[in-house]
């Protein structure tokens, strides 16, 4: 590790760095224009290199790992306790590279091209999903202030709603039955959109070893393997499957003191996208288990507490457990092994 410390404030255009020694000292500040940050850390000593996990962090961050140094992504909620002083750039820099000196500080793994493409399809996606649950609680909406009434979900916009539009006898006016009409090929093509993107993924996660290897733990499928490989990579950056887990805010959350512990819910800390992923994963397995044909030391063990304590409280273990699973999978590289 070198005993040079390169804080990074990074921005659209004018990028602001401060080098501090291994004692916290400043030695030098630097305004560096985008044109010219590979220029000057080419010229740089060896140096670790810290920015602030944000907008463009992770494209930066490979340009300057490429170029010799050692580069750490950093959360902002992490920073802003190091900060003296007014906030401004400098002072940014400043507190990022001290804050990245503290020897218990975390940080964020660094993606890879493949991973942020594959995360750039799952925030498209989500929109989407977004998108066309708006547009059908509109449709719903407007539809009954004319004494329309449509059920929930797909089958009510894609064939009930046609049949309410060709229904001379019902208040809608042509006006009307032109515009739900227009708000019905509106949903219809975010859905065709969603159901491309499924299938994008869905190859993707086909033809990746660490997807592969996800695929294995019951209750992970193509959208969960994908999101912790957009995530997390091949696991590198976590210890052990519990501090993947407390990464996804699924262990206890603490309020001890003299000596007594005292937990309670979880922590809800961390990526909230992987949590409620492994959350419906773990009660679609809880679901499937009383079927299974296969024993499962680890489903059995969710099956048996779900007599002793609520069906949610089951279902949150059970996420938990899947984590440390799935994070043993892909970091040992060895597919999941029902236990009998």
């Amino acid at each position: 590790m070198s005993n040079i410390t390169v804080g990074l404030d990074i921005a659209k255009n004018v990028f602001h760095a401060v080098v501090m020694d291994n004692r916290g000292n400043v030695k030098t500040r630097k305004l560096i224009r985008r044109s010219q940050v590979s220029k000057y850390f080419a010229n740089h000593e060896a140096a670790t290199v810290v920015i602030e996990a944000c907008g463009s962090s992770n494209y930066w961050a490979r340009v300057i790992q490429k170029l010799g140094h050692e580069v750490k992504l950093i959360p902002p909620q992490h920073v802003v306790a190091y900060r003296r002083k007014g906030k401004n750039d400098y002072n940014d820099a400043e507190a990022i590279a001290e804050a990245s000196q503290r020897p218990n500080m975390t940080f964020v793994p660094i993606k890879t091209i493949a991973q942020q493409e594959l995360q750039s399809l799952l925030r498209v996606r989500e929109r989407k999903i977004s998108d066309r649950t708006r547009i059908a609680n509109q449709i719903q909406g407007l539809a009954a202030e004319f004494g329309v009434a449509l059920n929930k979900g797909k089958t009510a916009i894609s064939k009930h709603l046609p049949m309410a539009l060709e229904d001379i006898e019902n208040e809608l006016t042509p006006s009307m039955r032109g515009l739900l009409s227009e708000l019905r090929g509106e949903y219809l093509q975010i859905d065709d959109a969603i159901k491309w993107l499924d299938k994008k993924i869905s190859s993707i996660t086909a033809n990746n070893e660490v997807c592969k290897r996800a695929l294995t733990v019951p209750g992970i499928g193509p959208i969960n393997a994908a999101t912790i490989y957009a995530s997390i990579g091949n696991g590198q950056y976590f210890k052990n499957g519990r501090h993947f887990a407390a990464w996804c805010g699924l262990v206890p959350k603490q309020n001890s003191t003299g000596g007594k512990n005292n937990l309670g819910g979880i922590t809800k800390r961390g990526n909230s996208q992987i949590r409620q992923l492994l959350v419906h994963g773990a009660r679609s397995a809880l679901t499937w288990a009383a079927k299974r044909k296969e024993p499962d030391n680890m489903l059995n063990w969710a099956l048996m507490l779900k007599t002793q304590k609520h069906h949610n409280k089951a279902t949150v273990a059970l996420a938990n457990k899947m984590a440390r699973v799935v994070w043993a999978v892909i970091a040992n590289e060895q597919p999941y092994k029902a236990c009998r």
